[in-house]
Formats: C-alpha cells, structure tokens, sequence
C-alpha cells in the first residue's frame, strides 16, 4: 500500500496538508466562537462592538490564510498513480460522455453492493449453523449406507399404541372421562368431559392433535348425523376464548421423540381449566 502512495504523490506535502486541513477547522471554529459570545468585555456599547469587529476580522483573516496555505498544499502533492489492478474495466473511466454512459460508477457501485451482500450472507451462515436443526441438504453427501434410519414420527404410530397410551391417560384423571371414536378411519377424536363444566373435542391424527375446541357441558356437541361436530364454535365467549388458547398452546409445543408427553400435558392444562372456570352458564355472543 505504500508503495503504491509513494508514485506520483508528495508525501511530505501531503503530512503538510492534512496539517492545514487541521488548522483551517481550528480557525473556522474560532469564527463560530465569536459569533457565539458576542459583544461584552467593554463598558461602552461603541467599545464592544469595535472590539467584536476587529476580532471577528482577525479571525476572517486567519481563516482566508489557513484556506491560501491549503490550496498551495493541494497543488504540491500530486495526483496518485493510476495503476490500479483494475485491468479492463479502468478503461471505463476514460469515457468522454460519462454523464450519459456512467458505466465505470456503476461497476463500482455494483462492487460494493457485492462485498457487503457477500458479507450479510456470511453473517446469516454463521447464525445458521448454530442451531442444532440440520436439514436434509447438509445429508446430500452421505451415502446411503451411512444414512441414518428415519425415526418414527407421531404420524405413523398404530392404532393400538394411541388406544393404550388414550387410556392410561383417562386412568390418570379420575374426574376427567374420555371418550375416543374414529369416524373417518384410522385418525381419532377424543370427546373430553369435565364433571359438569365443559367439553373438549379433540382432533387426532395419530397422537398429533390437530384441532380442539372447547364448548359448556350443556351444549350439542354431535351434528344431526350423529358425529362429533368439529367445525362449530361454542356459543359463550368465555368458552370461545379458551378454545383460542388451547390452540396457541398446541400450536407452540411439539416433541416429536414423546407425542404421549404432548397430550398428558394437554389433558393436564384441560384439568387446569376445569378449577378455573365457575361451573355457571357464561355469557352468550351478543348479550
């Protein structure tokens, strides 16, 4: 790098124009100090305002010299030595119609979009590979007797590992009672009921629960065909209230390695809400 300062640039002048750069602010700052305090020190106001002059002059002309010994300075130094690597592309440069093919500004610009694009993308790498989840692509290049053995997800589990596992749960809560049917073939719905409070339909697929809704003990829960009504909402708010919070609550837990530990911690939340809410009818949309 200083080699390449070194052709064509003076660099004693250079040392020597910075220092003027400095003193010129030094007395630009000092004009702005006068203008700042004023007239005062003088007991008359013609002595004030001569003495603001005379100094405020003074200053001028310490500024109109510092900018002289500046402009000496500048023509003293020289201009740097255009061998730049930049091979090709510093012809550019020499485009006499530059204002209407800025072709040179715009490489340079595109390069530094380029180098801080490459360095956003390095910060985003380092703050990916942190977290433990590895995707499929990081696998591509292992072979197939290396790869691991799909585990077992909660999609894919028997009918009766999820009837025991329903059961052990009911066993569980003794004021709880269960009720698991399948309508639509292998997935289960749970129809949960809480003494005399509430009731809690559950949609399983497997032991992933994928929708719940909580309705009062004395609402319909079955449609005119005789099935689980999934899809209507309860007709008190304070149950349509806790149907949106046992929903954010699935939809913010998982263990995929322990689905039974997913829905033993539901159905303890659902017993939670049975203390919690006043076994009194609430209060109706509308009223």
């Amino acid at each position: 790098m200083a080699d390449v300062l070194s052709v064509g640039v003076n660099l004693e002048a250079f040392a020597q124009a910075i220092s003027a750069i400095q003193a010129l602010r030094s007395s630009v700052s000092r004009v702005f100090d006068c203008l700042k305090d004023g007239m005062r020190n003088k007991e008359t106001l013609e002595g004030r305002e001569k003495a603001f002059i005379a100094h405020f002059q003074d200053n001028l002309h310490s500024v109109n010299r510092d900018l002289n010994e500046l402009e000496r300075l500048s023509n003293l130094v020289g201009k740097p030595s255009e061998n730049h690597p930049l091979h090709n592309s510093g012809l550019l440069s020499l485009d006499p119609v530059q204002d209407k093919t800025p072709l040179y500004s715009q490489l340079l610009q595109a390069y530094k979009w380029s180098n801080k694009l490459q360095y956003h993308a390095g910060l985003a790498s380092g703050l990916l590979n942190q977290q433990s989840l590895k995707r499929s692509a990081n696998q591509m290049g292992v072979s197939a007797k290396r790869r691991p053995k799909a585990q077992p997800t909660t999609l894919v589990l028997p009918p009766q590992y999820v009837d025991d596992v329903i059961s052990r749960i009911d066993r569980m809560f003794p004021e709880m009672s269960i009720h698991l049917s399948r309508p639509n073939g292998t997935s289960a719905m749970l129809l949960v009921t809480l003494g005399k409070v509430l009731k809690v339909i559950v949609v399983m697929r497997s032991l992933f629960i994928d929708r719940t809704i909580v309705k009062g003990y004395n609402e319909n829960v079955y449609t005119e065909d005789g099935k689980l009504d999934i899809w209507s909402k309860s007709n008190y708010q304070v149950f349509q209230k806790v149907t949106d919070h046992a929903t954010t609550a699935l939809l913010h837990y998982q263990l995929p390695q322990m689905p039974d530990v997913v829905v033993r911690s539901f159905m303890v939340a659902v017993t939670k809400i049975h203390l919690a809410v006043p076994p009194r009818r609430g209060a109706r949309d509308g009223e």
